[in-house]
C-alpha cells in the first residue's frame, strides 16, 4: 500500500517521513491541495530504481533487436565475447 502524506507533513514531519523511506525502502507520494506533487524515497531505493529501469531498457532493446533478425548466438559465443570484453577492461584499468 503506498505511503501518501500531505507537503506540509513533509515540512513538519521530515525526519519520521526520512526514518520512513529508509527503512522501508519504499517511496512516500506526497500531496498538495489534494493532488499528487511529488515523491520522496530514499538515495539507495533511487539508484536501485535507476538500475532497474536501465536493465528494463536494455532488455526491450535486446528483445527488439532479436524481433529484428535471425541472427542468434550460442552460449559460448555470449561468454566468450562477455570475458574478452572483460579482459580488455581489465587491461585498460592497468
Amino acid at each position: 500500500m503506498p505511503k501518501i502524506r500531505t507537503v506540509s507533513d513533509l515540512r513538519n514531519h521530515f525526519a519520521d517521513i526520512s526514518k520512513t523511506v529508509h527503512e522501508s525502502g519504499e517511496p512516500v507520494f506526497s500531496t498538495k491541495n489534494g493532488y499528487g506533487d511529488m515523491v520522496v524515497m530514499s538515495i539507495e531505493a533511487y539508484q536501485s530504481y535507476q538500475f532497474d529501469s536501465e536493465v528494463y531498457f536494455k532488455l526491450k532493446g535486446a528483445e527488439l533487436e532479436a524481433k529484428m533478425t535471425d541472427k542468434r548466438f550460442t552460449h559460448d559465443e555470449v561468454f566468450s565475447d562477455l570475458r574478452r570484453k572483460l579482459r580488455e577492461k581489465a587491461a585498460d584499468s592497468v
